[in-house]
Parts: structure tokens; C-alpha cells; sequence
């Protein structure tokens, strides 16, 4: 008998997922607003900072859009196209690995290249933060889990196309779960965390310096290194 192992749900999922079967069922509908953080956070019986959270990966996959001095709107992104819901963020087999760093590959090696040619100036400056977060961290799990996620996410910000930065966000859930147990093993010694950091500099300096080809070489060869530390996890948990 095989068993999948148990995972508990973080309450911020929890409130992904109730608002995203808001938007999918129609309740919330392309233009809505929501409600505040703090009238949200009592509607769901949570802290704001769980709502908060919520709002920024929704965010991300391109659902909500903030309007300064407004409010938090729905935006017109039909998710039901490319939405991976929160549910999926499972502990992962060696077939979904696999097919998560072909998805990987495909999107994050364009973006890296298509971010070198179409940022600006500002769109390096949230690259920049992420980094630092992630020396900050230094090895802590949820810390760095979150850094290293949004370097990926401002990178896909930077190259201005929409419906990439939508199909990035839509996988974000899943890369975190994807990448925790590898990182347990990246972090293991100071000089896996310095490997780690110096990947993602190399990818920061080449989209900085516009350099379309080498900002998609070290994005592949940063993904190839990931995908390996993954497969020979899976390979040492998996029963001889």
C-alpha cells in the first residue's frame, strides 16, 4: 500500500481558495471590488497578514489589480484558462517534477531573455530586493522560499507581457512545494547557499547588462541545477 504523505494547508491557502471559487463561480465577478483587508480578514476569521498574503498571490496570477487610493479591484483575466488551483500544491512524484521543469524551462528561460531586452529601470529594483531577501535569509525555509519566488515572479514582471506574467503566477504555488524539500538539501551547507545565490545573481546581472542570450543561458543553467538536486531527492527517498 502506498500512502501520500499529509500536508497541512497554510490559512492564507485556505483564503486563496475561497476567493478564487468566488471569482471561478461567478460571485465575484471582472470588476468587483473587494472588500478591505481588515473586513476581509474578519468575513474569513483570520489575521490580515493571511489575507494580505491571499491578495498578493492573486495578484500575481494576474486576478486582482490595485488602484491606488481605491481599493483592490477583479480584473478581466479569465483564470479558468490557465489557473492551477492551490488544492494541486501536493507533495510532488518523480513524473510531476519532471513535467514542472519542462513547464519551467519553457516559460522562465524565455522570460529571463525577453526581461533582458524589455525592462526598465524599475523592474530591476524588486530583482535587487529579492536578492537581498534572499541573503537575509540566509537558509531559513519560508524566507527564502518566498524570496527566491519572487525573484522568479519580478523577472516574469519585467518583460511586460501579460499573459506570461498570468501563466507564472498561475505556477507559483506549485514551484514553492516543488522546491521546498530541494532547498531543505541547497541550504544543508553554506556553500549551497552560496551556489544558490550566486545562480540567481549571474541571471540578475545578465537581464541588468540587457544581455538577451546570457540571461537565458544562466536562467536554463540555474533550472537544470534545480531539477537535479530534485530528481536524486526523489531518487534517495524513493524504496531500492
Amino acid at each position: 500500500m502506498e500512502y501520500k504523505p499529509i500536508r497541512t494547508r497554510k490559512i492564507y491557502e485556505e483564503v486563496t481558495d475561497s476567493l478564487l471559487n468566488l471569482i471561478k463561480t461567478g460571485r465575484l465577478k471582472p470588476g468587483d471590488k473587494l472588500d478591505s483587508v481588515e473586513q476581509l480578514a474578519k468575513n474569513f476569521d483570520v489575521s490580515r497578514s493571511a489575507v494580505r498574503e491571499a491578495l498578493s498571490g492573486l495578484r500575481a496570477m494576474g486576478l486582482l489589480e490595485m488602484k491606488h487610493g481605491e481599493g483592490t479591484y477583479i480584473t478581466h483575466f479569465d483564470a479558468s484558462n490557465f489557473l492551477l488551483p492551490v488544492a494541486a500544491a501536493l507533495v510532488m512524484e518523480r513524473d510531476d517534477v519532471k513535467e514542472l521543469s519542462q513547464v519551467r524551462k519553457i516559460l522562465e528561460v524565455g522570460a529571463a531573455g525577453l526581461a533582458a531586452i524589455s525592462h526598465s529601470e524599475e523592474d530591476l529594483l524588486p530583482m535587487e530586493q529579492a536578492l537581498q531577501a534572499m541573503r537575509d535569509a540566509n537558509g531559513e525555509g519560508e524566507l527564502g522560499e518566498k524570496a527566491d519566488l519572487e525573484f522568479h515572479l519580478a523577472i516574469a514582471n519585467a518583460t511586460h507581457n501579460q499573459m506570461l506574467i498570468n501563466l507564472m503566477g498561475s505556477v507559483s504555488d506549485i514551484m514553492v512545494e516543488a522546491m521546498r524539500e530541494a532547498r531543505k538539501l541547497i541550504f544543508h551547507s553554506e556553500k549551497g547557499h552560496a551556489n544558490l545565490l550566486k545562480e540567481h545573481q549571474l541571471i540578475f546581472d545578465a537581464i541588468k547588462g540587457k544581455q538577451f542570450n546570457e540571461a537565458q543561458n544562466c536562467m536554463f543553467n540555474h533550472l537544470v541545477e534545480v531539477e537535479n538536486i530534485v530528481f536524486n531527492f526523489i531518487q534517495q527517498k524513493s524504496p531500492t
